[in-house]
C-alpha cells in the first residue's frame, strides 16, 4: 500500500503501481479525458506530481509513437483507477510497466474527484507519494524540508544543438522543454529545424542565419530563466518569432510585461478561447501553472490577441511593431483538438513576409547608391 500526503497534511490511502520509490513534488491536475502516454511524457511537468481526473487510466496501454519525449520528467502519477490489461491494437506495454522502466511512482483507488476539489480550493501545493510504513508526522516533515526545484528548465532543455533537416524554412528551436509535437509539426511542412539549448545566446542564433525563431514550452516559473529572457529581448526585431506556452510567457517579460503564478493553472484537453480579431473560439490544450498578467501589457508594445473564456486570462499576444506573436496554449495538440494547427502556418508566412521586406529594403539601398 501507498500514500499520498498533501502539505496541509491531508492523506490518501491506495495502492501503488509503477516504481516503488518515494518521491515529493508539486501536485497539479489535468482534466483530459485522453492522451495518459502525452502528458506523462511532456517536459512541462517536470517536478509534478500528476492528477488524472478521468477515472479510467491505461486502458489503451503504451505505444511507441505517443512519446512527447524520450524521458520523462514527471514525478509521480495519481489516478482513480489504472488498468492492467489494456486493449488497444497499438498497445506495446501497461501503464505500470511503462512506470517501472522510468522510475516514476504510481498510486491508484485515491478518490481523485476529492483531491481535485482540494487543489482548486487550496492551489497547487507540495505533496508526497511514500510507504503506509512511513508516519504521516515525518512525510510531512520531509515534503517540508524539501525545496521544489527552479532549475526545471535546465533538467528538461537539450544538452547540445541538434538538426532535424528539411528543404523549407530554416529554423532555430530554442528547446525549453520542447514536446516532440511541435517538431512534428515543421517537419510536416518540410522545415529544417536546428533544435538549440535554452541558454543559447542571441548572437549564436543569429550567426545560424534562421528564417525564424520557435521558443517552445517548458515547466516551471518563466522569471527562473533570465538569460532567455535577455536573449530573445535581443532577437526581437532581427527574426520573426514564435512562441508556445513558457515561450509566450518570456516573450512577455522580454517586452516589459510581468506573470503571476495561476491558483491550480491550467492542464486539459479542451479549454475554450476566444480570438478577438477574429471573434471566435478555439478549443486548446493547455498546460501551465503562469499566466502573463493583462494589466502589465499597458506598459508594452505587445497587444493582447486571445483570452480564456474560463477565467479571461492572456492566451495570444502580438508585438505592435515587429513580427512577434505567442499563444499561452498548445497549437500542436498531443493531446487535444487540432483547432489552431493553422498557427504553424501563419508563421511561416511571417517568415515569408520578412524576406519580401528585406529583399525590397536592399532593392531601395542600391537604387540610392
Amino acid at each position: 500500500m501507498k500514500q499520498l500526503v498533501l502539505e496541509d497534511g491531508t492523506v490518501f490511502v491506495g495502492e501503488g503501481f509503477g516504481s516503488e520509490r518515494e518521491t515529493v513534488g508539486e501536485i497539479v491536475f489535468n482534466t483530459g479525458m485522453t492522451g495518459y502516454q502525452e502528458v506523462i511524457s511532456d517536459p512541462s511537468y517536470c517536478g509534478q506530481l500528476v492528477t488524472f481526473t478521468y477515472p479510467l487510466v491505461g486502458n489503451y496501454g503504451i505505444n511507441r509513437d505517443d512519446f512527447e519525449t524520450v524521458n520523462p520528467a514527471v514525478l509521480g502519477v495519481i489516478v482513480k483507477e489504472h488498468c492492467e490489461h489494456p486493449s488497444n491494437f497499438r498497445s506495446e506495454e501497461t501503464l505500470d510497466e511503462f512506470l517501472k522502466v522510468k522510475k516514476i511512482p504510481g498510486i491508484s483507488g485515491i478518490d481523485t474527484r476529492k483531491l481535485t476539489k482540494i487543489i482548486r480550493q487550496h492551489g497547487t501545493m507540495k505533496a508526497m507519494i511514500s510507504s503506509t510504513d512511513r508516519p504521516v508526522e515525518e512525510v510531512l516533515r520531509i515534503i517540508q524540508d524539501t525545496a521544489l526545484s527552479t532549475n526545471q528548465v535546465k533538467e528538461v532543455s537539450t544538452v547540445k544543438p541538434y538538426v532535424v533537416p528539411g528543404r523549407g524554412k530554416r529554423i532555430v528551436l530554442m528547446d525549453f522543454g520542447m514536446k516532440h509535437g511541435i517538431l512534428r509539426e515543421f517537419t510536416k511542412r518540410h522545415c529544417h529545424v536546428t533544435v538549440v539549448p535554452y541558454h543559447t545566446s542571441a548572437d549564436e542564433i543569429i550567426r545560424l542565419k534562421p528564417d525564424g525563431v520557435m521558443l517552445s514550452n517548458g515547466p516551471g516559473d518563466p522569471k527562473d530563466v533570465p538569460e532567455a529572457i535577455q536573449t530573445i529581448r535581443k532577437l526581437i526585431g532581427q527574426v520573426p518569432i514564435f512562441g508556445i506556452c513558457l515561450g509566450h510567457q518570456l516573450i512577455a517579460l522580454a517586452s516589459g510585461a510581468d506573470t503571476s503564478k495561476l491558483k491550480f493553472g491550467h492542464r486539459g484537453a479542451n479549454q475554450p478561447v476566444k480570438d478577438l480579431a477574429a471573434n471566435r473560439t478555439y478549443m486548446t490544450s493547455q498546460n501551465h501553472g503562469y499566466a502573463v498578467d493583462e494589466n502589465s501589457l499597458a506598459s508594452t508594445n505587445l497587444k493582447l490577441t486571445q483570452v480564456s473564456l474560463n477565467d479571461n486570462t492572456v492566451e495570444g499576444l502580438k508585438h505592435t511593431y515587429h513580427s512577434v506573436f505567442s499563444v499561452q496554449y498548445h497549437p500542436e495538440s498531443s493531446p487535444g483538438p487540432e483547432d489552431t494547427g493553422h498557427l504553424f502556418d501563419e508563421f511561416l508566412t511571417n517568415m515569408e513576409e520578412a524576406q519580401v521586406k528585406t529583399k525590397e529594403d536592399i532593392s531601395c539601398l542600391n537604387v540610392q547608391i
